[in-house]
């Protein structure tokens, strides 16, 4: 997307348009979130890639019937029940394949599946999918109106020391603030929950 250019569709729209940057983004902002639960639920490298690509491939198989009608529905906690199944069904295939001497603790995993599912994700985690939320939109911004709004929103500063900093008004540097925030918004809003 180019810079400025603006779109009323939101990226989940976009995704069942069947927009390929669309995809990309949707891929990119959730991916490192899914193999972060993965680990969580203790599986790690080529499995927990792999467990990502068929929670992508469940996402586009459903995600014409997801809605956000109900208090409560996000697309993260969809995402998350999503990666629960694919994950409880991982651990049922690998159940079922001969094992190597010792046994397996796959019952003991599928048990903490249950238990961890309600778990909030971690401060670290959620934050690098903001970033990356950011990351998207950051390149449609001047370099200025891009330093107001870093540092008044993600950094704290008041707006009046930051338009101090940058030699504009602190109305100047609230409205970058404003049109950031509104585009990323505009972008993945009804991603970002």
């Amino acid at each position: 997307m180019s810079p400025g250019h603006s779109t009323s569709l939101s990226l989940l729209d976009r995704v069942r348009a069947n927009d390929p940057t669309a995809w990309q983004r949707l891929v990119y902002l959730y991916t490192p979130l899914v193999v972060y639960w993965c680990r969580n639920w203790g599986v790690d490298g080529v499995d927990a890639e792999d467990i990502a690509q068929d929670v992508f491939h469940g996402v586009s198989a459903g995600l014409a019937k997801f809605r956000h009608d109900r208090t409560g529905d996000t697309f993260r906690g969809w995402l998350r029940g999503i990666t629960r199944n694919k994950l409880l069904d991982h651990f049922r295939r690998r159940d079922h394949q001969p094992q190597a001497q010792g046994g397996s603790d796959a019952q003991r995993r599928l048990s903490q599946v249950a238990e961890t599912d309600q778990a909030e994700d971690s401060d670290e985690q959620l934050s690098g999918l903001y970033h990356r939320a950011l990351e998207l939109v950051r390149g449609e911004f001047e370099v200025r109106t891009w330093q107001a709004f870093w540092r008044c929103a993600v950094e704290g500063h008041a707006p009046a020391d930051v338009a101090a900093d940058l030699g504009v008004t602190a109305a100047a540097v609230r409205m970058a603030k404003s049109r950031v925030l509104r585009r990323l918004r505009e972008e993945v809003g009804d991603v970002i929950d």
